[in-house]
């Protein structure tokens, strides 16, 4: 069994992407491969096929792999709830609320279970490749690390040290972290890379032969500044502020916002454009609003109301398309209702009053991956009015032998509130898969207009069909031709592809798989 390890200059310097593409191309060279991160911290995160949940950042990674994700590729997941404490999430499930100083506390109880699930990782596959977490130099935090080098020590894996030449800085912050490890983690790390590369290479070699000099490490490889359809890393996605395209999705970047990789599948549409705004005056003349995931849904409504947001939104709402996710969802209703404190000591707020539903907030958290149909027979005629007509007869005859399995949402359920229904809102879709069992109950809203809904499920445009017909709809308001959208699935795989061969072509692979002990 082989192992290495991609450590960080700090975060957001392109671990998980590099740690993507060093997954896809031992896959692609014949290895059985896997990824591993001990601890994760985001707002992004998944639900596996057993209801379990993970970092997203880790399912992509999996994906590379050519394997369905499982919570033991992060077994530890950190949700920050605020500034000083997180939700702890220990093998996909719930452990507790902890301050920063009280996780920290906790992280020798965890050890001995982390190296145990390596062993076991060991045991079954060929390659490990290991991602780190914000920095090894983050001296403060070293005595209890179960991340970085105490993690390396623990699993005995050698390391690679990545810096990001495009924040500026590359030389000082791989060298300053060099000389701020000890002289065993020094010994660990056996070559650097520098990541997002932009220009002419041969006036960055002096550079390299210096900073080779400097180290006394080898570099790797200079990845170049790429743009791919990929999820982006937690902490490093660009928020954009202006639309670009032709069509104008404004997303509501709530102070808390989770899973913002819901947008993912829309920003693979050519024409689309998806932009973030957080004050009113950001707001304009969007063609569709969506109100995402929180953390804290009850706080970042308030501070909707109070930065003139949720004013915007109610006035776009009487002939504008507005979509709530998850907490998003929540706030479009009449109320909220937290009894047991599982968000704030508020004990009822008022919704945007959009939809006519009722949350309340329970005690246990709703994991779940889930199947579901379009409830609406109104909705259900419309995405047949907007499905793009095929060309090819064999398409054609398909999407109408399988129009109901077309009309289908698929994705995941994050959520510890239950909704409602009030007599002016009819369920949007119907569950009728459950954690590969056979269900039947209804979720998520849609008002009698049709042009506010909401849902709990997180994924919804994922689904090559009720993405199209989002889309197809907006461009037929706007009189722009009707296109059909691309399996994203599809298209993730291509971009992983192109991903590993970039990186291939800019690492020394050979060198790499020295060091691994393995032959190329």
């Amino acid at each position: 069994m082989a192992k290495i390890m991609i450590q960080g200059t700090a975060s957001s310097v392109g671990k998980s992407i590099l740690v993507s593409a060093l997954c896809r191309i031992f896959k692609q060279d014949g290895y059985k491969v896997v990824p591993y991160k001990s601890q994760n911290m985001s707002l992004n995160s998944y639900i596996t096929l057993d209801g379990k949940e993970m970092g997203r950042a880790q399912v992509l990674q999996a994906y590379a792999c050519g394997m369905e994700p499982q919570v033991y590729m992060n077994p530890i997941l950190l949700k920050p709830t605020s500034d000083k404490k997180s939700q702890v999430i220990v093998n996909g499930k719930v452990y507790g609320n902890y301050t920063a100083m009280e996780y920290h506390s906790m992280k020798p109880i965890f050890k001995d279970m982390l190296k145990q699930q390596f062993e076991e990782l060991e045991k079954e596959f060929d390659v490990i490749v290991i991602e780190g977490a914000g920095s090894p130099a983050e001296i403060n935090l070293r005595e209890r690390d179960i991340v970085n080098m105490g993690l390396a020590e623990l699993v005995d894996a050698p390391v690679i040290l990545a810096g990001d030449i495009d924040k500026g800085g590359v030389f000082a912050s791989l060298a300053g972290t060099m000389l701020l490890l000890k002289d065993d983690e020094k010994k660990r790390v056996k070559g650097t890379v520098i990541n997002k590369f932009r220009g002419d290479i041969d006036i960055l070699k002096p550079g390299l032969d210096m900073l080779e000099d400097i180290v006394k490490i080898p570099c790797m490889g200079v990845v170049p500044y790429f743009n791919l359809q990929l999820e982006d890393e937690d902490g490093a996605v660009e928020f954009e502020k202006k639309a670009h395209g032709a069509i104008d999705i404004a997303v509501i970047k709530l102070p808390h916002i989770s899973n913002f990789t819901d947008l993912d599948a829309l920003k693979a549409e050519e024409d689309v454009s998806i932009r973030f705004i957080t004050n009113a005056e950001e707001f304009e003349n969007p063609d569709l609003v969506i109100i995402p995931g929180s953390k804290n849904t009850i706080e970042d409504l308030l501070r909707l109301r109070e930065n003139g947001v949720e004013k915007k939104i109610k006035e776009f709402s009487k002939d504008g398309m507005v979509i709530g996710i998850c907490g998003g969802y929540q706030m479009l209703g009449n109320s909220i209702e937290d009894p047991y404190g599982v968000e704030t000591n508020i004990l009822n707020t008022e919704g945007m009053k959009l939809l006519d539903i009722d949350t309340t907030f329970e005690e246990e958290k709703v994991t779940t991956r889930v199947k579901a149909i379009i409830a609406s027979d109104d909705l259900s005629m419309y995405v047949d009015n907007y499905i793009v007509n095929y060309n090819d007869v064999n398409e054609k005859k398909d999407y109408e032998e399988n129009r109901n399995i077309n009309k289908s949402v698929y994705g995941y359920e994050i959520h510890m509130g239950i909704c409602k229904y009030g007599v002016n809102s009819k369920p949007l879709f119907n569950i009728v898969d459950k954690n590969r069992m056979d269900v039947d109950y209804s979720d998520g809203a849609i008002n009698r207009k049709g042009n506010v809904m909401g849902t709990y499920i997180h994924g919804i445009f994922d689904s090559i069909y009720f993405r199209e017909y989002i889309v197809n709809l907006l461009r037929s308001r706007k009189c722009i031709s009707l296109k059909k959208s691309k399996e994203y699935e599809k298209l993730r795989e291509k971009e992983l592809d192109k991903l590993a061969q970039i990186v291939r072509n800019a690492l020394d692979m050979e060198r790499i798989y020295k060091i691994m002990g393995l032959n190329k």
